[in-house]
């Protein structure tokens, strides 16, 4: 059997396995659940915790799993990023009081709290900057004003909560992070079972981003309408019943299906509608 390491809590948990579940595995029914078998797919699930996914992965123990691209990096584990999941996205930076960095040139001496002290120590050693790390588990906001340090590396959303810390951002960002599919490195990379797990995935996000787009037009604006829904490869035209018109039928990536059926609806289509697609392979 494949066995796959899922986040067991966190912002990491539920989009990992609905992910799963649109995928067609079977999924834990209550949170207590720490291992799920799913022998129709020969798969076993393991729930653990998200920082210690890409460990596990590393040992062998298990063959692939998701958790953070921060986390992979933080681990410092000898595993690899293999399939990005857009979900869980964050960006890292660092923060401090106004007026006394401008950014990691400036950090020489000083001392940086964070939660993440292996991309911290990698990011400063990698500019050849001199500075001290101190790790903590959560509340780095805090470490300024009490003391602990000068500057701290975290999470940023909105930066409401650092605003709110007497705290500005500066610099660029450390890294961008999304959950992501990882695995052991040097690991087979033909093994079938995981290349038809990632296959899967990757037809959920297709599906996700994409909707399909029927409506009826006139013949003679066919080439207008196709230049709007091109399709994959094209789209699919079947003649209607009524002599001039075609029926079409395409695949449209779902931010702008609003704007092609306007698009649409000018050059003169009729009976346009999007439906969503579950599941796909291309």
């Amino acid at each position: 059997m494949l066995r796959i390491a899922v986040p067991n809590k966190g912002s990491l948990s539920g989009p990992a396995s609905a992910m799963l579940h649109e995928a067609g595995y079977r999924q834990r029914k209550e949170s207590k659940e720490l291992v799920v078998i799913d022998p129709d797919n020969e798969v076993e699930f393991f729930y653990l915790r998200p920082k210690d996914i890409a460990i596990y992965v590393a040992s062998g123990k298990l063959d692939i799993g998701i958790t953070g691209r921060d986390l992979l990096l933080d681990s410092g584990a000898s595993a690899e990023e293999i399939l990005p999941l857009n979900f869980g996205r964050s960006t890292f930076r660092y923060a401090t009081r106004p007026g006394t960095a401008k950014g990691p040139e400036d950090f020489g001496g000083m001392t940086i709290a964070t939660s993440y002290e292996g991309i911290v120590a990698k990011h400063l050693a990698d500019q050849g900057i001199d500075a001290s790390v101190v790790h903590l588990d959560g509340a780095v906001e805090t470490a300024i004003q009490l003391g602990v340090a000068q500057v701290i590396a975290d999470v940023v959303e909105t930066g409401t909560s650092l605003r709110n810390a007497g705290l500005e951002v500066i610099g660029e960002p450390i890294l961008t992070s999304e959950a992501v599919v990882v695995r052991r490195h040097g690991a087979d990379d033909d093994h079938p079972q995981v290349q038809q797990f990632l296959r899967r995935l990757q037809g959920v996000l297709v599906a996700r981003s994409y909707v399909m787009m029927d409506y009826d037009c006139r013949a003679e604006h066919l080439e207008q309408a196709v230049a709007l829904t091109p399709g994959l490869e094209s789209p699919t035209v079947s003649p209607l019943h009524n002599e001039g018109w075609v029926a079409v039928r395409a695949m449209v990536p779902a931010k702008e299906a609003q704007r092609i059926m306007d698009d649409l609806y000018e050059i003169g289509a009729r009976a346009i509608l999007t439906t969503a697609i579950h599941a796909c392979r291309l």
